[in-house]
């Protein structure tokens, strides 16, 4: 009888175990991070321990994909997304300039991230939120102080002042047509000038014998006269952060920049620099928390030294030799961007055949 039972017990374990549904591990599970695509222009930069932060807290992969300037790369992404093979979940370094064109190709999924809150909304230039705002910068003309100094000629006060026969052949500037900075100087032109006359401004110093360089490392490190620079013009377009990164990275300690901004009203552009959830994603809540995590008081106070733009985020502290060497202007020039979204590629085709043409 006992033995009898005991094999009733044994057919009883194993008709209840045969009941059990199996446990098939998945090979995408939690414990396995998920990977983030993120394409970017070449001069993304972020600190290596802060990235690590971000992917241990969210057990996820960051990949940085890095395609050119950001026209470049906006056209990568919009002509992957135009065939389907979209391969970036998150943008990063969408400027105002190209802000129409990304809009129009409808290549990104609004999100309202909660920081917007606390975001100026001078920076705010897509209502709809399908891109959110995360730096900005300032383009202007940077000069040598030393040259000024040696030759005591006074600074130019504006831009009208650069026609000035006594600034001949002192000011490097990008092509618009193949420099980010080129197409913000030549918008900063149009929006001083207006359309009926920008054109003659650069008529007037083309006569001036304005230099043109393909870009900005050639106009910053070959052409211009300032401390990273031994070229033969004392004036560049560049960055009203530039001077900062000549303190910051200054071969010997130095109490000032070497080089400074002329920051007059209507003389720089303003580029603000957008982020946005790429339509197609594969990972639509990672993104946001990527989205999240670019307008987090770290990433915001890590920019400057990064990338030398500055932090949207009002709460984010500047470093010192950051906020000590740049400049902000308090006019920069402006244009709506519905408005470069028409003309922009018209006004590079007259500037190209004003100032290239022989």
């Amino acid at each position: 009888m006992k033995s009898k039972l005991f094999l009733l017990t044994i057919l009883l374990t194993l008709l209840l175990s045969a009941c059990v549904p199996k446990v098939i591990e998945d090979p995408h599970s939690s414990s396995e991070p998920r990977v983030l695509h993120v394409l970017t222009h070449d001069s993304f930069d972020i600190t290596a321990e802060l990235l690590a932060k971000f992917e241990a807290e969210n057990n996820v992969k960051v990949m940085i994909i890095k395609g050119g300037d950001t026209g470049s790369a906006l056209n990568r992404l919009i002509l992957t997304s135009s065939i389907g093979a979209v391969e970036a979940d998150v943008f990063y370094g969408l400027d105002n300039t190209f802000l129409s064109r990304a809009l129009e190709n409808d290549i990104f999924e609004p999100y309202n991230a909660p920081a917007l809150t606390y975001i100026d909304d001078s920076f705010k230039l897509d209502p709809t939120n399908a891109v959110v705002p995360i730096d900005y910068g300032d383009v202007c003309i940077n000069y040598d102080k030393a040259w000024f100094a040696d030759k005591a000629l006074a600074l130019p006060n504006s831009l009208e002042d650069l026609t000035d026969p006594a600034y001949k052949n002192l000011l490097v500037v990008e092509n618009p047509s193949t420099s980010s900075p080129g197409m913000a100087f030549m918008m900063a032109t149009i929006a001083h000038f207006g359309e009926e006359f920008w054109l003659d401004w650069w008529n007037a110093m083309k006569n001036n014998e304005l230099v043109i360089v393909s870009d900005w490392e050639t106009a910053y490190y070959t052409q211009f006269s300032g401390s990273s620079g031994k070229g033969p013009q004392p004036m560049v377009v560049s960055y009203a952060s530039s001077p900062a990164a000549e303190l910051i990275y200054s071969e010997h300690v130095i109490e000032e920049s070497p080089t400074a901004s002329i920051v007059a009203d209507g003389t720089c552009w303003r580029q603000v620099e957008f982020a946005g959830i790429v339509k197609g994603n594969k990972e639509r809540v990672l993104a946001e928390k990527f989205i999240d995590f670019l307008l987090s008081k770290d990433f915001q106070e890590d920019v400057p030294m990064q990338m030398f733009v500055f932090p949207v985020l009002p709460e984010a502290v500047l470093p010192e030799a950051f906020e000590k060497g740049s400049q902000i202007p308090e006019k920069p020039a402006g244009l709506p961007p519905s408005k470069i979204a028409e003309m922009r590629d018209i006004w590079v085709e007259q500037w190209v055949e004003l100032m290239l043409a022989n």
